[in-house]
């Protein structure tokens, strides 16, 4: 595991993935390797047009179908419109440090985006899922803490506080899953993985022309690729591992490296916290985890 690399990914023929936010990034990386391996690869994407140009890119098997994670009517579409087994869903897209905004159903963008548009899309997607379902999270995480009195940032808005909340919401989110699946008797299992500091786009969207330059920098002196940024989600898409498992970079501070075992902060192992996110979710989205359970993969 020191050292493991996309070559190592074994063959994916016939199997089929939904990657969300798959045009860039760490998303498109883990799709070319996944599609070069074998598998067909839907990338679930917000922006089509940039979807089919990023589908060009990649040798394999590809379908792009419209999602947009702040809307949760898109969300329910883009379900809807999924009729076969899907065996890998890798929740990947996200927004980081952004200028406050709201999603169409009035989320605040960070929380409703990187939470509560993954917790609906899965939930409505879990009778399709024969495998797992990856969360991306970050090690943002520990700076994170859920605020149930203001989780849409109401009371005061503050970007990187929004941001850890809602990483650390993901990792909350892929724990309370993993227990709703082992309760229910499912095959499927529910991992987590992050990609330490990779150079993407997705750190320069903070609205800040200093902090964007200083990001630019840190791309270039401290981060890794894009492509070694994808290979904690390849780990946890594709060896077997079990449910509960957080794997991310191997390096100093989790920063860079191959794939390993991650750390998690205390906030993040906390069941009962878990447990009323997951209540709370399924008040702010109207969905819920799949009942009856004989309706899961069996």
């Amino acid at each position: 595991m020191s050292h493991w690399t996309a070559t190592d990914i074994p063959d994916q023929t016939g199997r089929t993935y939904v990657i969300t936010g798959a045009n860039s990034g760490i998303g498109l990386s883990a799709a070319r390797d996944l599609a070069g391996k074998g598998a067909r690869v839907i990338l679930a994407v917000r922006n089509t047009t940039k979807g089919e140009e990023a589908a060009r890119s990649i040798s394999g098997e590809t379908e792009v179908r419209a999602l947009d994670l702040a809307d949760l009517s898109s969300v329910h579409a883009f379900a809807d419109g999924v009729n076969e087994d899907v065996d890998v869903l890798i929740n990947n897209a996200g927004v980081m440090n952004i200028p406050l905004a709201k999603t169409r159903d009035g989320f605040e963008m960070q929380f409703g985006t990187n939470h509560l548009g993954h917790f609906a899309l899965t939930n409505l997607l879990l009778p399709h899922i024969t495998d797992r379902v990856v969360v991306v999270a970050s090690g943002a995480h520990r700076f994170g803490k859920i605020r149930f009195d203001d989780l849409n940032s109401e009371q005061g808005y503050r970007r990187h506080r929004a941001y850890g909340q809602a990483k650390l919401a993901n990792l909350l989110f892929m724990s309370e899953l993993h227990r709703k699946l082992e309760a229910a008797d499912s095959p499927v299992r529910a991992v987590a993985a992050h990609p330490g500091w990779a150079a993407t786009n997705l750190q320069s969207h903070s609205g800040n022309r200093v902090e964007n330059a200083l990001m630019v920098i840190g791309n270039r002196v401290l981060a890794q690729s894009g492509d070694m940024g994808a290979l904690p989600t390849l780990y946890a898409a594709t060896q077997d591992i079990p449910g509960d498992t957080y794997i991310g970079p191997n390096g100093p501070g989790e920063l860079r490296g191959y794939p390993g075992i991650a750390n998690r902060s205390a906030a993040a192992q906390d069941a009962g916290v878990a447990e009323r996110l997951w209540t709370e979710s399924e008040r702010l989205t109207g969905v819920s985890f799949p009942q009856p359970t004989s309706a899961l993969p069996h």
